[in-house]
């Protein structure tokens, strides 16, 4: 007996003044997406631009949205009343997103020759008509998820005095809006943000038991900086930003593995990583806007640079979270116990514990994610956090600081020495040439990141002695 295909489908999309709502589904299943601008009129920018243009950027809001049932093995994707925005271009993008986004469920699912779903509308060949925003004299808009990184590229722009907003997201993944936007503003209100603009999205699908329904499927995805991205274009539009600012780090290029059945690197971070802020620089410039720049301005330097420049701001970190499981921190996923670790090797260990109380090396659910984040493992976990050596050297300062626990047992018995000095020349180093930050912002924070190589390097050589 053959099995039917699952489908994916977009259903209606409805605005009004400063909220989107939109449906899509898969095979009997409906979801509703709702976007809620803090101060953006959509409407005053359809007459200012167009119906046409804001339709086009709703779309792309719309089907990235969607993206996360690619997570439920769809064969077919139907665009309905949408696809007349089924263009090449937009294909080619969502084709490669899909494919690197979705190598981590791939891996998961031993689905290696997976592409995606096969459109049910044939790609148009249709002209572009990106625009240009008048003026602004704030041109950057920074987005701010709350954690460490945010906090270093705040304080990067404001020493190089470059006058930045902020914009933050909510998402129903990560449980209550308001939660999630009260521990933001935890961070923003320390910082000198001329603006700062708000989305709350609410999501029908993350409450929902999609996954008895589909008992073959481990984990729903998403394409979340992809997404995030589009969602801020009626906030660049309204306001007039030339660049969007993330902060993403080197280290995110680098996979979790690579995968022996296809050759590939599997990348939990391809969203985040270089490549795909080109092709999306690249689409956006092409499509919507032509001197809008998206750049990360951490991508010069890694994980081990970073938390160094936090002790510039060390009274700070208290108004920072990560945790992707239970805001502001479980104590318990990978990423609690990766920034833990990093605090407790860079930052003063009493303002740490203010923090976390606990030893994180001591929780029995933390052993599995240290073990694999020292390379220990098949793979490092599936996370946003530093790669293997950064992970090495930050245990072997806190074993030098005198920090003990189980996990510390576990380290010390696998690595009774480190070549530290080799982490350093590689941890350190600062590469301005693998980015796409503009010319006249990277010259104001070079002199800080190569500041901050300097004194990381002073810091660790010291603690070693």
């Amino acid at each position: 007996m053959q099995t039917k295909q699952r489908g994916m489908w977009l259903g209606t999309l409805v605005r009004s003044c400063h909220q989107l709502s939109m449906t899509y589904g898969i095979d009997e299943l409906r979801f509703e997406t709702a976007y809620w601008y803090k101060d953006v009129d959509l409407l005053a920018l359809e007459a200012l631009y167009g119906e046409a243009f804001m339709q086009k950027i709703y779309f792309h809001i719309m089907v990235f949205e969607a993206s996360k049932l690619v997570s439920l093995y769809p064969q077919q994707f139907d665009l309905g009343e949408f696809s007349h925005f089924h263009t090449v271009e937009f294909e080619a993008l969502w084709r490669n997103i899909i494919y690197k986004v979705w190598g981590q469920w791939r891996y998961q699912h031993n689905k290696a020759d997976y592409q995606g779903p096969t459109f049910c509308s044939q790609a148009l060949a249709l002209q572009a008509e990106p625009i240009t925003l008048a003026s602004n004299h704030t041109e950057v808009l920074t987005f701010c998820g709350g954690g460490k990184d945010s906090l270093v590229g705040m304080k990067l722009l404001e020493r190089a005095n470059v006058p930045y907003a902020t914009f933050a997201y909510s998402n129903s993944i990560y449980g209550r809006a308001e939660h999630q936007h009260r521990l933001i503003e935890q961070l923003t209100q320390q910082s000198q943000a001329t603006q700062q603009h708000q989305l709350r999205i609410y999501d029908s699908l993350v409450d929902a038991p999609v996954l008895q329904h589909y008992p073959d499927i481990k984990e729903i995805l998403a394409a979340e900086t992809p997404t995030s991205l589009f969602a801020a274009l009626p906030i660049m539009l309204q306001h007039r930003y030339r660049y969007m600012v993330l902060a993403h780090e080197r280290s995110a290029n680098m996979g979790n593995l690579i995968w022996e059945e296809t050759g590939e690197d599997i990348n939990h971070q391809w969203g985040k990583s270089y490549e795909a802020e080109q092709l999306l620089n690249q689409y956006i410039h092409s499509q919507f806007i032509n001197h809008c720049t998206y750049f990360s301005l951490l991508q010069p330097i890694y994980d081990t640079t970073i938390f160094n420049l936090l002790r510039q701001d060390e009274e700070l970190i208290g108004a920072t979270h990560s945790c992707n499981i239970k805001k502001p921190w479980c104590c318990e996923c990978p990423k609690c116990a990766y920034v833990w670790l990093n605090y407790m090797a860079y930052l003063d260990i009493e303002k740490v514990q203010r923090i976390f109380p606990d030893n994180l090396f001591d929780i029995e659910a933390n052993q599995a994610w240290f073990y694999q984040m020292l390379g220990l493992g098949e793979h490092t976990p599936f996370e946003c956090i530093g790669e293997v050596e950064e992970t090495r050297l930050a245990f072997e300062l806190c074993r030098r600081k005198g920090i003990t626990g189980k996990a510390m047992t576990m380290y010390c018995e696998h690595f009774p020495s480190l070549d530290v000095e080799a982490i350093i020349e590689q941890y350190l180093d600062v590469d301005m040439s693998q980015s796409a930050i503009p010319n006249h912002i990277a010259e104001r924070i070079k002199t800080q990141l190569e500041a901050a190589s300097e004194e990381g390097q002073h810091y660790i050589r010291h603690l070693l002695m």
